[in-house]
C-alpha cells in the first residue's frame, strides 16, 4: 500500500513531535504546564506497546508534582558529582566522554549548519540534543544534507535503546521510568521504520 503525501506529512509531524517531547523531558524536568498537558493525553489504541507507553506517561504525570520532578531529574542526570545516568552518546558507545562518536556527530551537525550554543557546557551528544536534531531534520524544508536515516543510524541507533532501558531501571526513576518506556519503544519503532525505508 502506498502512502499519500498527506499521510506522510502527518506521520512525520507526529514523529517530530515525539522527538521534541523526548528532547524537552530529557533536557530539563517538565514544568507544571507540560505535566498538565501530559496528564490530559487521550490514548486511542491502548493495546499497542507504544500506545501503552503513552498511557503510562500520562498516568505518571497525574501522580507527581513539578517540584518532585525537579528532584528526580537532579538525581538521575546531575547529582552532586554526576547523576545516576550519563546521557551521552560517547559514554554509551566507548565508556568515555568526548570520544570519536562526538567528533563524528560534530561533523554531521556542521553539514546541517548546526553548532553548540556558546553559553552551553553540554556536549552535543546529549540524548536530548540528538532527539532535537531529529526533530529539526523531520521538519526541515527540502531534503537535509544529512537525512533522517543517516542521522538516526549513526547517532541514535547505536545507543539510545540502551539508555532508555537504563532509564527505566534507574533507582531514582519514577516519572522518568515512563519516559524511558516511551523512548525505548519509540526508538524500536524508528529502527524498524527506517530499516524498511532502506529496502
Amino acid at each position: 500500500m502506498t502512502q499519500t503525501n498527506s499521510e506522510f506529512d502527518t506521520d512525520n509531524e507526529w514523529r517530530a513531535q515525539t522527538y521534541a517531547l523526548l528532547a524537552n523531558l530529557l533536557y530539563r524536568a517538565p514544568d507544571a504546564q507540560l505535566l498538565e498537558a501530559l496528564a490530559a493525553l487521550e490514548v486511542t489504541e491502548p493495546d499497542s506497546p507504544l500506545a501503552a507507553s503513552w498511557q503510562a506517561l500520562s498516568e505518571s504525570a497525574k501522580n507527581i508534582e513539578a517540584q518532585q520532578l525537579e528532584k528526580e531529574y537532579q538525581q538521575l542526570f546531575i547529582g552532586l558529582i554526576q547523576g545516576e545516568l550519563i546521557p551521552y552518546g560517547s559514554y554509551y558507545q566507548t565508556g568515555f566522554l568526548n570520544e570519536k562518536p562526538l567528533a563524528v556527530l560534530r561533523g554531521d551537525l556542521a553539514k546541517l549548519g548546526l553548532a553548540r550554543q556558546q553559553d552551553s557546557a553540554e556536549p552535543e551528544d546529549h540524548i536530548s540534543a540528538e532527539c532535537d536534531v531529529m526533530r529539526l531534520i523531520l521538519t526541515a524544508n527540502g531534503v537535509p544534507v544529512v537525512d533522517e536515516q543517516q542521522f538516526f543510524n549513526r547517532h541514535l541507533k547505536p545507543w539510545a535503546s540502551r539508555f532508555f532501558i537504563d532509564l527505566q531501571q534507574a533507582k531514582s526513576a519514577s516519572f522518568y521510568q515512563a519516559v524511558g518506556m516511551l523512548g525505548e519503544r519509540f526508538i524500536k519503532m524508528e529502527t524498524e521504520r527506517l530499516a524498511e525505508k532502506s529496502h
